[in-house]
């Protein structure tokens, strides 16, 4: 036998013991996929939302191609991811869940190849109109903040992404000032801090930051010692955001429209306030139209950014490393009406900006060395936009 019959009769031997589709290029799919992430963005459901809707973000341009609705699903206004990044989570912005006065808590499981959400099950907020959730950073718990009925619940979550009945349901009580917005509690957020052994919940009603010891493998909540910070009254604290060195924190506050920075005390679980700043430009005075609402820190730990509703604006901040205290760099249009809630692309170069009235979302470019933002031109268009989640692969 000759060298090349041989080789014939080794290469049909492959072929025929089930060896012959040895792949000679990468995954078509994989190579289209490469530098981009998913984002999903929550609604109000109403005439021109049915829910969560999905787009594919190219990290190299910006370019944001639609993917449609990704779930139907009542008012989703507020999202949150799974660590492993296989789930995602809602709340259900109503008042009415199963015939009682509470909302829900809705998951997900993600199709990073069509940006597709399966539905796995719901349960109930235990409160009324539940506006903010986040995900422990071990997978095991949802904590939910009820705006209308002014408490926080958590939630297990099982090994099948599914979340389970509240576990853990903490009603908060009193007052403050302000006698329109501030008659009774509301709580309007809940994070969990870089260690995972605190969650904070921003509380407009009652002008505190209240702090809780979590149990994320028990899913329970109970209060510090001390139970919480509070900020200058009448502010309305709304949502928090944590330095990404644990050692500041930010609420940004709707009623005033500021950002108070606080230092933090990881071990005890203790915020001080260190600075109180204003998000609306030098010499603009407060509306009863105007209000804030999101507030984030850039990945870099560099800038914090801040959403003015009515003004229509994003307010950028530069952080002061070492004591955490902010300096404004610039507030830039968003191009449209009531930006409510943005986000910024894990790796730090885009943040997208959903204007709930005008049903856009504008995509900006961020100047990685002065945090200012850049429009990209190319607006999408989305009934009632209100959170805005990234997923990477």
């Amino acid at each position: 036998m000759n060298r090349n019959t041989s080789a014939r009769l080794c290469l049909l031997l492959v072929i025929l013991l089930g060896y012959g589709t040895v792949p000679v290029r990468a995954d078509d799919t994989s190579k289209t996929l490469a530098g981009t992430c998913l984002v999903f963005v929550g609604t109000y459901t109403g005439p021109k939302s049915q829910g969560i809707y999905a787009y594919r973000l190219d990290l190299a341009t910006g370019q944001c191609t639609p993917l449609g609705l990704a779930a139907a699903v009542k008012s989703p206004s507020f999202l949150a991811v799974h660590p492993t990044r296989k789930f995602l989570y809602s709340v259900n912005e109503i008042d009415d869940f199963d015939k009682k006065p509470a909302g829900g808590v809705s998951a997900f499981e993600i199709d990073y190849q069509t940006g597709k959400l399966r539905f796995l099950n719901h349960q109930s907020s235990q409160g009324a109109g539940p506006c903010h959730l986040v995900v422990d950073k071990t997978g095991h718990t949802v904590l939910a903040a009820n705006y209308g009925g002014g408490s926080v619940a958590a939630l297990p979550i099982g090994s099948d992404g599914k979340v389970g009945p509240a576990t853990s349901f903490i009603q908060h009580a009193g007052n403050s000032v302000n006698p329109n917005r501030q008659k009774a509690p509301h709580a309007h957020s809940i994070n969990v801090d870089p260690d995972n052994h605190f969650a904070m919940a921003a509380d407009l009603g009652l002008d505190k930051v209240l702090v809780y010891r979590l149990d994320a493998a028990a899913s329970k909540l109970t209060p510090n010692d001390p139970p919480s910070a509070g900020v200058k009254p009448g502010s309305g604290p709304r949502h928090f955001a944590f330095h990404p060195s644990g050692k500041f924190a930010y609420v940004i506050n709707e009623i005033l429209c500021t950002v108070t920075a606080f230092g933090y005390d990881a071990q005890r679980g203790v915020l001080t306030e260190l600075q109180t700043i204003a998000t609306l430009p030098e010499g603009v005075e407060v509306k009863p139209e105007y209000s804030t609402a999101e507030v984030q820190v850039h990945p870099s730990g560099k800038f914090v950014y801040g959403s003015n509703r009515g003004h229509d604006s994003i307010t950028v901040f530069a952080v002061n490393q070492a004591d955490g205290t902010l300096s404004t760099v610039e507030n830039k249009s968003t191009g449209g009406k009531t930006p409510r809630g943005f986000g910024i692309d894990p790796t730090g170069q885009f943040l997208l900006a959903g204007n709930q009235d005008s049903h856009t979302i504008t995509v900006f470019r961020i100047d990685q060395q002065t945090g200012k933002l850049t429009a990209t031109g190319k607006p999408l268009e989305v009934g009632s936009p209100v959170c805005v989640k990234f997923v990477m692969p």
